[in-house]
Parts: structure tokens; sequence; C-alpha cells
């Protein structure tokens, strides 16, 4: 999985972080580990999202849509020109320029960021931070930001708004050391969708010519 598709997953459900190692602010502990119990007792979600990606130096701007279906620990990833489909033990990523997939095991104990991990793999080495609540959209959200404790971290920081009364995030914004800034916005979340099991698998009879690169 690349780089920005990772993150966006992250981004997700990065408010699993539910006992931070660096400073605890009791007010966004609270409110994260109540949204984390939220995501935890779903069964499955689908979300369509904005990624905006920024950099500061240049000026330049690059906006992506994308959609997210969870089921467990499968799930299927769509951004623009790539697929990432997973069925919890085997992931593909599905490039369509170049109509090629490449296959990858997923690695439970692997620090990289997947379903299988997702809900702990920011529980330590993280400060938080309650910044208040504001009026976005018409809804109120509130404010969370988190510092990672590592320095040698990519990014410095983490913001994200999470929905007062759903406990679902609506936005997210990492900032990291090269001068870049990525905003996951949420559009449209829906939960406990009936999902048929073969979503998560890649079938390639459905893609006549495909190159498959097996990094197993």
């Amino acid at each position: 999985m690349n780089r920005l598709s990772a993150m966006v997953i992250a981004c997700f459900l990065a408010v699993s972080i539910v006992s931070a190692q660096g400073t605890k602010d009791p007010k966004a502990q609270q409110i994260l580990k109540s949204t984390s119990a939220k995501y935890k007792s779903l069964k499955s979600m689908s979300a369509t999202f904005k990624v905006t990606s920024l950099d500061q130096k240049t000026n330049k701007k690059d906006v992506q849509n994308g959609s997210l279906i969870l089921k467990g620990e499968k799930y299927k990833l769509a951004l623009k020109g790539q697929e990432v489909i997973s069925d919890g033990k085997t992931s593909w990523t599905y490039l369509k320029e170049s109509n090629e997939v490449q296959i990858n095991d997923v690695n439970s104990k692997s620090d990289a960021i997947n379903p299988t991990n997702i809900f702990t793999i920011y529980e330590k080495g993280f400060s938080t931070k309650y910044m208040g609540d504001k009026k976005v959209d018409n809804v109120m959200v509130h404010q969370i930001e988190l510092v990672p404790d590592d320095q040698k971290k990519s990014f410095f920081k983490i913001q994200i708004n999470i929905h007062k009364s759903e406990k679902i995030v609506t936005l997210a914004k990492i900032f990291d050391k090269n001068g870049n800034i990525y905003i996951y916005s949420i559009e449209k979340f829906k939960i406990n969708i009936d999902v048929d099991d073969a979503l998560f698998t890649f079938d390639p009879v459905k893609f006549p010519g495909v190159e498959v690169v097996d990094l197993r």
C-alpha cells in the first residue's frame, strides 16, 4: 500500500488513541476513548471523502476524491488511479493506468497500518490536546490535536474534528516535516451496511490483460 493510501485509513480511525504516552489532556482522552468505542462497535462502514494535499513551499494544491468500505479486517479503498483491497490475509493494490496488481501478505505483527492493528497502532507515543469545539458546516465538532513523542516521525502533528453527537471523525489534517499538509474531509458516512465478502478479493478475470506482480 502506498503512503497516501495508508494515511487515508489512518486518518479515518486515528481517534483510536486512547492511552497516549505523552501529555494526556483528560477531556481529549475521554472524547477519543468514546469515539474509539463507537468505531469498534461497528460491524461495517462505508465513507466517501476528499483528500486535499497542500505544498506550502510551492503553494501547489491537489484534490482527490475517494471511498472506503470496511468490514472487520477486510477493506476496499479507492483513490484516483488505484484500488487497495484486502480480505484480512492478502492485500491487492491495483494500478489502473498500468493495469497492474501487486499482491502482498497482510502481516498482523507488522508496524504497517492496516485494519488488523488500526485500533492499537496509535495507543502509545502521542500527546493529546483538546482545542475546543466549533461549528463547521452547521455541525458542532470537537477539535483535538495529536503530537507524536517520536521526533523521527515524518509528521509533527495531526488535528482532527469529531462530530459531537455522532462521535465520528469529520476531518483530519496531517502536517508533515516537508511542508505538506494533507486534509481528509469526510463527505458521507454509513454504518453497519450489508457488504458481500466478494468485494474484498481481487478477481483478475474482471481485468483482462492485468499484470500480476506477486510480492509475497
